[in-house]
């Protein structure tokens, strides 16, 4: 953790201004696929951003490098259908098939799906009374029979693409499907997953802001003692519902710390500032679920 706070107050600042997606990746490159903890890998690719938006996506593979450790380069979860992303609303279906299996079905919503080289495909493999069976496929993104068709951009981090991604008879091998029950151990898990290694990413996108514009060193301060709480979190097992009261209070600080940085934002350039003011709500996306996780890891105590 030494190297990572090392690494966040000394590496040089990043530049120029990033022109796409792609060209951020490139520049996060070994922070991202490097030998570090993934909540390491996450701070370090949010230090390589000059957005919020960036920092995400980031923050993002690495959460997926988490949930996968069998993951080689970027990857993309697909599970969102056009029911939603409860295992009942999953109808895309992987079926046997001489030595191994097709899969078939229709994605609705698939963040980073252009850039990813690998997919994790939610599918269902059958029903067991009323519960729908999921299985989650790693499948290589330029696979024959995979589609992908870029969607609209959202309001906030619109340099983030997300695309529709239809699968028609694609083969998938057996060593391809990642084990245990693709619900309970891969997609429930993800959030808390995702939601630890964004922040740690958005951390490292602000150490790297308050240096650039000055900051107060207090301001830094805090993000470094909110990141190593990060850190810690994220190395406990995202099933556990302790792990969620800790991280409820982590969320919480984080956001008290950002909310006291925000006169800050005055001495950053105006576009830095606008696209800060512009992202901002990508962190409360999903705040409803949050809440739930939290009141339910707390009455399971």
């Amino acid at each position: 953790m030494t190297d990572l706070f090392a690494h966040l107050l000394s590496a040089p600042a990043p530049a120029p201004p990033l022109a796409n997606v792609e060209e951020y990746f490139a520049r996060a490159g070994i922070a991202i696929t490097g030998a570090h903890g993934t909540v390491d890998r996450a701070a370090r690719a949010g230090f390589s951003a000059d957005r919020l938006g960036y920092a995400f996506a980031g923050g993002y593979v690495a959460a997926l490098a988490r949930l996968d450790r069998g993951l080689s380069g970027r990857a993309a979860l697909c599970v969102t259908e056009e029911g939603g992303g409860h295992p009942r609303a999953v109808r895309t279906r992987l079926e046997a098939h001489g030595d191994g299996f097709r899969l078939n079905g229709h994605k609705t919503f698939v963040t980073l799906a252009r850039s990813a080289d690998q997919l994790l495909v939610a599918a269902s493999v059958g029903q067991e009374g009323d519960k729908n069976l999921i299985r989650v496929a790693r499948v290589p993104a330029a696979r024959a029979g995979i589609l992908i068709c870029d969607v609209a951009t959202t309001p906030f981090a619109p340099e983030i693409p997300h695309a529709v991604v239809t699968f028609a008879d694609v083969a998938v091998a057996p060593e391809e499907l990642l084990e245990g029950d693709g619900y309970t151990d891969l997609i429930k898990p993800f959030r808390t997953v995702e939601d630890v290694h964004v922040l740690a990413a958005t951390l490292g996108y602000l150490v790297q802001a308050a240096r650039a514009y000055a900051w107060p060193r207090g301001g830094v301060e805090a993000l470094l003692a909110d990141l190593a709480a990060l850190v810690t979190i994220g190395a406990c097992d995202p099933r556990d519902r302790a792990v969620h009261v800790a991280l409820g209070g982590a969320l919480a600080r984080v956001r008290a710390h950002v909310a006291e940085l925000d006169p800050s934002w005055q001495s950053a350039p105006e576009d830095a500032r606008e696209r800060w003011r512009r992202d901002a709500p990508l962190l409360t996306v999903a705040d409803r679920v949050r809440a739930a996780r939290l009141e339910a890891a707390w009455r399971s105590r």
